[in-house]
Formats: C-alpha cells, structure tokens, sequence
C-alpha cells in the first residue's frame, strides 16, 4: 500500500522507445516539502521520469503514486501538479496578471480572490510592478520568475521544475537559484527538479537523485553524494575528484587500507563491501589534499613533482605528478605562497582518512 505520508511514491517505473530503455525499473520517494533534484548526463533518463510523473508519457510498467492516491495513468490535469520549463510557456497574448492567473480561472475561483492571489505571488518573486505587462515586455530573467509564480500560485501538490535556468547567463541563473530555494523555503511546497548542472543541484535540493544508463546511480543529501560518493561515476560526475588505481591490503573496525601509486599505503573510509586483494579506485576531492610544509604532517602522505599550476581567481589547481606516474589534482585557496611554486618543485601531499573514499574499480561510463 502507499505510504500517506509521502507526496510522491514510485515503484519500479520502466519506459522504452523501441529497443531503447529511457528508463529502468526506478524506486523513489518523495517526501512532503521535500526539493528533490534528479540530476544526471543527457540520456541518463531525468526528463523522462519526471514527464512520467507530470502523466505526459505513459509507463510501460511500474505505479506511481501522488498524495496516496495511484496517478500512474491520470490525465495530467487531474494530478493537481505544477510545471515551470525552460521556455517559460508565457501566453504572449495574455498579460502577466492573466497568466498567473490562468491555472485560477480554470479551477473557477472568483476574480476577487484571483486577483488577490496573483498579487500574493507577484509579491513573492517582486515583480508587482508587471501586472499589466505582456510577457514580451520583460526580459529572459523576469519571465521565468512569472513562471515560477504561476506554477506556484494555485499551490499544487507538486511542483515539477524541468531545468528551468537553462537558458539564462550564469549571473541570472545564480540568482534565481537562491530565489528557487528561498520560495521554497518560505511556501514548504514539495518540488522534483531537473538539471544536469552540479552545482545548481547542490546548491538547491534537499536531496539529489543521480541518474545514469536510465536508472538510480545514487541518492542522498548533497553531503552524501560529496564526500560519500557509493560509485566511480558517483565521485567523478559531482564536483572534481582524484581517482587513483589501488588495491585493498586489509580493513579493520572503522578503516580500509589500500596500497596505491608507488606502493604507498594509506588509510579510507571503510568500505566492508571490499576484501583484500581487490583492486579498487581511491577517491579524494582536490581540495582536501594539502601541500605540506616541514614539521606537517597528515595521516596519508606521498611525493611527487609539480607540474602545472593554474591560477584560476581566488583558487588555485596544482597538478602533480607521484612518483608511479599518476597525476594528482589539488585546490588551494590563491595566496603569496601558492603563486611562488613552480613547475618542478618536489612537494610532499598529505590528506585525512575521513577525506578518502574506496570505490569499488569500475569504468566510467555515461547515458547517452
């Protein structure tokens, strides 16, 4: 039986184009006032599942289930559910307080309450001003904030955003990120996000969902995908990540040793899913690993060469080479002592075991 007290449930959900598999067998959850983020390559299968629970295609197998109640083959304008795509999906014709508007007049509330709720909304996303404007009147930026505001104004169950800042400049779509988040904040609406950008997921959710090959590589809090990343995919789609080629010598109580470039041991996170001799990939993010100075000193330490450094702002990537030939990325904060190292210099590298994770050896591969 469903469980009530999630807005959103779906179990085994498959869909196929022909022999192509957008989606395979997928489980979720999706918990009241909860920002989800289904994030993942071109191909990997987001867009689909959240067109399936919008009821904009038809599954081949698998239920899904909104507020309790089985949604897999509603028409969508039963599901009581909001959308904000990319384009906007403004009524040119139409003005702003019309458009918003819209989603009210066809749920039959009285112009009085209407007008008053499109205000409350405009409010929100401090557009007033725009009321009696056309969509054509207002840039990229402020028309996606009125569709924000439409798919917010009848207050559905779910809100389904299907990469909505994807044709914004950077700047714009920062902000409205920030914007996204804090409307979320401050209405508690359930929201299932779709994006491919890392950091816009990371920054937003309250959970991230990542998807490849049509179906669940991982999903948990941006924290957990970070720095506990379950696969290789995991670890080198999210953010930047050292994958060095090591090989399990032992695990203890809360630890995993492995023996990696230039037989060097070094301590992990446990991973019990692994036994000794197995080879293994070992994960850690650039900037977890420290250049040392004389007299420091960390749990795990190797050395290699500076090859290249690059100065990218306020942060700074070194690029070093160990001593079996693996490269090693690191970033540093930009200062007077990072910018006197030079391509050549000898370093010694240190980084923490709660910093390192072992990963079970696998190939990356992405949905096409």
């Amino acid at each position: 039986m469903p469980d009530d007290n999630l807005k959103l449930k779906i179990r085994a959900l498959r869909k196929t184009y022909g022999p192509v598999v957008a989606l395979d067998s997928v489980d979720i959850d999706l918990r009241q006032g909860e920002f989800l983020t289904l994030l993942g390559p071109s191909g990997s299968g987001k867009s689909t599942l959240l067109w399936g629970v919008a009821g904009l295609n038809d599954p081949d197998s698998g239920q899904i289930w909104i507020d309790g109640h089985d949604a897999t083959h509603l028409p969508p304008f039963q599901r009581e559910i909001g959308m904000v795509f990319q384009n906007y999906a403004l009524f040119p014709h139409m003005t702003i307080g019309q458009n918003i508007g819209f989603p009210l007049e066809m749920r039959k509330m009285n112009r009085t309450d209407r007008e008053k709720a499109v205000m409350r909304v405009l409010d929100m996303v401090k557009l007033t001003q725009v009321v009696d404007r056309y969509p054509s009147e207002l840039s990229g930026g402020q028309q996606q904030r009125i569709a924000l505001a439409r798919a917010f104004v009848y207050e559905p169950s779910i809100i389904l955003m299907d990469e909505p800042l994807g044709a914004l400049d950077k700047k714009l779509r920062d902000h409205l990120q920030l914007e996204i988040k804090h409307l979320h904040e401050q209405l508690g609406v359930t929201v299932l996000y779709v994006t491919h950008d890392q950091e816009e997921a990371m920054v937003m959710s309250d959970r991230i969902c990542l998807m490849n090959n049509a179906g669940i590589e991982q999903i948990g809090t941006p924290e957990d995908l970070y720095f506990r990343p379950e696969t290789v995919f995991a670890a080198d789609f999210l953010g930047e990540s050292n994958l060095v080629d090591g090989v399990v010598r032992e695990s203890s109580e809360n630890s995993t040793t492995v023996e990696i470039d230039g037989g060097v041991l070094c301590k992990a996170l446990l991973n019990s899913n692994l036994s000794a001799g197995e080879k293994i990939k070992l994960m850690t993010r650039p900037e977890a690993v420290n250049v040392l100075g004389k007299g420091e000193s960390r749990i795990n330490e190797v050395n290699g060469t500076l090859r290249e450094v690059i100065v990218g702002g306020g942060a700074t990537k070194l690029f070093v080479e160990l001593q079996g030939g693996t490269t090693m990325r690191l970033t540093q904060l930009t200062c007077a002592a990072v910018e006197r190292l030079s391509p050549g210099a000898e370093l010694r590298l240190g980084w923490e075991q709660q910093a390192a994770v072992v990963l079970e050896h696998a190939e990356l591969e992405s949905g096409l």
